[in-house]
């Protein structure tokens, strides 16, 4: 699931195909019609769905369509990649332990969207990424790998930023396959 530029989309895509992750990604499922990650699927052959938001009846509505699509693609793990939607109890319930999200601060500090500019406002000088399974409460849920980025003392939101996504594309492809391995999905 995307609604940007998809940068951990093709990282996860990028792993799977080396061999560095034991996994296939099947269906990418964006909210933004013509997106960068959606751009990025065209380009990697993978498929996928639009499930725009500001058409749902409510974010409820939202996650019944996910969960249709999920189904039929038979997709075992769902990985929120930049997905800048909160998520309700249809979604989490349907994949229970099955939902992973990548978000840029070591949680719990810093949770929302606004993390790394929250975390140099708060003058820290250690950020990072975290990747978790979704609870209901936005950013939380069990922590499954962290990754640390120092903050310079010359870094702006976009210069932080850039650094902790690095360390997204190194960390989710890991996570997935600790939740893989966790649900005993791994041979």
């Amino acid at each position: 699931m995307a609604s940007g530029a998809g940068s951990n989309f093709e990282a996860l895509v990028a792993a799977s195909r080396s061999g560095a992750l034991a996994a296939e990604v099947v269906l990418l499922a964006v909210n933004n019609p013509g997106c960068g990650a959606q751009q990025r699927a065209d380009r990697l052959g993978i498929p996928w769905q639009l499930h725009d938001h500001r058409a749902a009846a409510s974010r409820e509505a939202l996650d019944r369509g996910l969960c249709r699509s999920f189904r039929e693609a038979q997709v075992d793990l769902v990985v929120m990649a930049g997905w800048m939607r909160i998520v309700t109890e249809e979604l989490i319930g349907t994949f229970p332990e099955r939902l992973i999200n990548i978000h840029p601060s070591l949680l719990p500090s810093f949770r929302g969207a606004r993390a790394v500019a929250d975390a140099l406002a708060a003058g820290v000088t250690l950020s990072g990424c975290t990747a978790h399974l979704v609870s209901l409460e936005v950013d939380t849920g069990p922590i499954l790998v962290q990754a640390a980025v120092p903050v310079l003392a010359d870094d702006s939101t976009e210069s932080l930023a850039a650094r902790i996504h690095r360390q997204e594309h190194r960390i989710l492809p890991l996570a997935v396959q600790i939740a893989a391995h966790r649900l005993g999905l791994q041979v």
